[in-house]
């Protein structure tokens, strides 16, 4: 074999090797993806007290309604007996079945929170529009709102019914489309009235997320994102809020979770996602327990002709968790409503 030929055989075999580590790097890149989306811990419910065993069964179990999603959100019982459920990488709203069936009510790019407001309207934030949406049944939307002050929202996250009627509404950053500016130069919670007024309530957050109101009115909660934290503030005869605090943290490593959504039961218990699951707490701030998950949970709603049963939106999938307790639900329990 001349010079020539062997160079040719040692750049042919050279060549070879490289294409097998490249495959094997793709290969073992996919192995540890499918690793990596696996469920990485088991279901477990921790009390941190006793008095978290009078809000769930030791025996209770977690059912996985449904799988394969993009990543799930913004989950909101109908009475008709279905959820509904964000996907946001997918792109769609969906109605899920207690029998696992699902059903494709909405194309909508990177929908997230949702609620229904006091005539049991759905009520979508709109990532991708960066607006508070409103949905009818046969799934054509409006928009409510898109902007403070002439400027568009960042992302709108989440939103609740209030106690005076109104929609409260998050608008982190968290969602902000690609390649787009931030117009406001904060991050805030707002109010939106009837009239469509906007009315901006605290831009003391670094990436307020979820927010839930107390069963008597009186206390707005909004968790921090960034910050890890769960903020309490008064809510005004005015509308406004007031004296705001830290009501509880929820500290965990960087893949752990943040604090995200929130509900409350009619006790005025908080069930609020964070590192490892749902984080429940009483309504002075005692942390009771977590409840440990399969996947890292986004959001919940209460669900079941009694409410007594958690819809979880946790990654890939919805879960189902059966409880003692029962949910506080603002848009039933206003005065006209419906």
């Amino acid at each position: 074999m001349n010079n020539e030929s062997a160079l040719g055989t040692l750049h042919l075999r050279s060549m070879r090797s490289v294409c097998l580590v490249v495959l094997c790097a793709i290969l073992s890149f996919a192995l540890f993806r499918v690793r990596a989306e696996a469920p990485r811990r088991a279901f477990v419910l921790k009390a941190a007290s006793p008095r978290f065993w009078g809000l769930l069964d030791h025996t209770a179990k977690l059912e996985v309604l449904e799988s394969g999603f993009g990543f799930t959100e913004g989950p909101v019982w109908d009475p008709a007996g279905f959820v509904y459920v964000s996907d946001e990488e997918t792109n769609k709203i969906y109605r899920m079945y207690p029998d696992g069936s699902k059903q494709e009510f909405l194309s909508l790019g990177d929908p997230d929170g949702n609620t229904y407001d006091a005539q049991h309207r759905l009520i979508d934030c709109a990532s991708l529009l960066r607006a508070i949406i409103q949905i009818d049944r046969h799934g054509k939307y409006q928009i409510l709102a898109d902007r403070y002050n002439g400027k568009r929202f960042n992302s709108p996250n989440d939103v609740v019914l209030g106690p005076d009627g109104a929609l409260y509404f998050t608008d982190p950053t968290l969602d902000l489309p690609k390649g787009e500016a931030q117009e406001i130069p904060f991050q805030g919670v707002y109010r939106l009235d009837a009239n469509g007024h906007v009315q901006l309530l605290t831009r003391d957050l670094a990436q307020p997320n979820g927010l839930a109101f107390s069963p008597d009115g009186k206390h707005l909660y909004v968790d921090d994102s960034e910050r890890r934290n769960i903020m309490v503030f008064d809510f005004t005869a005015q509308k406004t809020l007031a004296n705001g605090r830290i009501f509880g943290e929820e500290p965990g490593g960087k893949q752990d979770g943040v604090p995200d959504g929130m509900k409350l039961d009619r006790s005025g218990n908080l069930f609020v996602t964070g590192p490892s699951g749902i984080w429940v707490w009483d309504n002075r701030g005692h942390h009771l327990g977590t409840i440990v998950l399969p996947e890292q949970a986004a959001n919940l709603a209460w669900g079941d002709p009694d409410y007594s049963t958690l819809y979880i939106t946790a990654t890939t999938s919805v879960y189902r968790l059966h409880t003692k307790s029962h949910g506080f639900i603002p848009y039933d329990s206003l005065p006209n409503s419906r």
